[in-house]
């Protein structure tokens, strides 16, 4: 509402000062003006239309008498009034048509529209010349209309191809701003993908402990005999009990979550370019937000092959970030996809120049807990990312690598997934 208000303000400033840009075809009051092309372009973006064509024709008639008024010697207001009072009945007439045609419910087919528009504008000019005309037969004869059509032609195409190049530039914008939106919502649901990975591991790891609680308490009940061993039983079951509830509620959340996340909805699905493409934008804006100048370099040989959403920017993202995390100052981060030719792996790759994982590490980069990252104040990273990656590889029944060298860059992560668990079937 807001907007339209906005819209008419301007529509009635603009049209009255773009009308005094004029010709006059026929050597009489009768102008041909950029006021019309103007008001047609307004009357493109309002609704109601009929209002603002009855208010711009007002406000065009006073300004034009006001005008008068100012630079005239001899000023008579009714000689100037019935001058200019036909321009109101052509913004009247060119609205009234303009609504009665709702011509601003077929945006969508904008020949039709530029053609409804240039009969408005044929028919408001007719209508005003008629009032400035002592007869009908000065107004309606061929070499007046075929003037009058052809001005009204190529004023409606030119004010709508001007409208569409907006629109479009409008709807690429927003085409823009919901990729940029959907990005957000698939990292987001990426990461709570992750969770309910570890989730689902907890809930094995909890179900071990009550399991072992209960039996230890079993144990303890049937040989009370040594000193307080009762005492201890209780205490054991009591545990038992307590991590159960943990297992009853963690089992809650991973069943919201796993309503979020459908593994077998075609939705979850996406172009491995795609998603390639959405981890390197997001690791540029991380790489921009640590202050990191980084160059990130990617290749998908299968650009079109539809993998998991989620499993797929689980693994990249996590690997990419942890490359970002590990260059020092500036370098460069490479990530490349491949399929065999019996396309039965898939091979990811990512690469970067940081200063590598030194051999005695190797073997510990995958444990839980264990990490060579440490923020400004000194504290450790979780630790706990690669351990991920590896857990979720080994679920998929693939296999992760580590090479120290590879064509100019430090660290190279390996991984081979069996194409079955991560591309779409069918």
């Amino acid at each position: 509402m807001r907007e339209s208000i906005a819209i008419l303000l301007l529509m009635l400033l603009a049209v009255p000062i773009a009308g005094e840009l004029k010709f006059h075809p026929f050597q009489d009051e009768f102008r041909i003006s950029f006021g019309t092309t103007a008001f047609f372009f307004f009357l493109l973006w309002l609704r109601p239309s009929l209002l603002a064509g009855v208010l711009t024709g007002i406000i065009v008639v006073l300004f034009r008498i006001l005008l008068d008024f100012s630079y005239l010697d001899t000023f008579s207001f009714l000689q100037s009034f019935r001058m200019h009072v036909p321009a109101f009945f052509f913004y009247a007439t060119f609205a009234c048509l303009f609504s009665f045609f709702r011509v601003n419910t077929l945006h969508h087919r904008p020949l039709l529209v530029g053609i409804l528009g240039t009969v408005a504008e044929i028919a408001a000019n007719l209508v005003e010349l008629s009032f400035r005309s002592p007869s009908w037969e000065g107004v309606w004869q061929l070499s007046v209309v075929s003037q009058i059509a052809v001005i009204a032609l190529i004023r409606s195409f030119f004010v709508l191809s001007f409208f569409s190049m907006i629109q479009l530039r409008h709807a690429k914008w927003m085409e823009r701003e919901q990729r940029i939106r959907n990005e957000r919502v698939l990292m987001l649901v990426s990461n709570m993908y992750e969770e309910s990975i570890l989730l689902k591991k907890t809930l094995y790891q909890v179900e071990d402990i009550t399991r072992d609680c209960y039996e230890l308490y079993r144990e303890m009940k049937e040989q009370s005999v040594i000193a307080g061993g009762e005492k201890y039983a209780k205490k054991l079951l009591l545990i038992a009990g307590q991590v159960h509830e943990v297992k009853k509620d963690n089992q809650r959340i991973y069943a919201g979550l796993s309503k979020l996340i459908s593994d077998e909805n075609a939705r979850d699905y996406m172009p491995l370019g795609e998603l390639v493409s959405i981890v390197v934008r997001a690791q540029e804006k991380y790489a921009r937000l640590l202050g990191k100048p980084i160059h990130f370099t990617s290749n998908v040989a299968n650009p079109y092959v539809s993998c998991h959403i989620y499993t797929t920017l689980s693994l990249v993202n996590n690997l990419v970030a942890n490359s970002v995390e590990a260059i020092e100052d500036r370098g460069m981060v490479s990530i490349v996809v491949t399929m065999n030719e019996t396309e039965e792996w898939i091979r990811f790759c990512i690469a970067d120049d940081g200063p590598g994982i030194a051999v005695q590490d190797v073997e510990l980069v995958f444990l839980p807990g264990f990490t060579t990252k440490y923020d400004e104040q000194g504290n450790p990273s979780t630790g706990i990312g690669l351990s991920y990656v590896k857990e979720m590889i080994m679920n998929l029944q693939g296999n992760i690598d580590i090479s120290d060298t590879s064509e100019g860059y430090n660290t190279l992560f390996d991984i081979r997934l069996p194409v079955a668990s991560l591309v779409q079937k069918g």
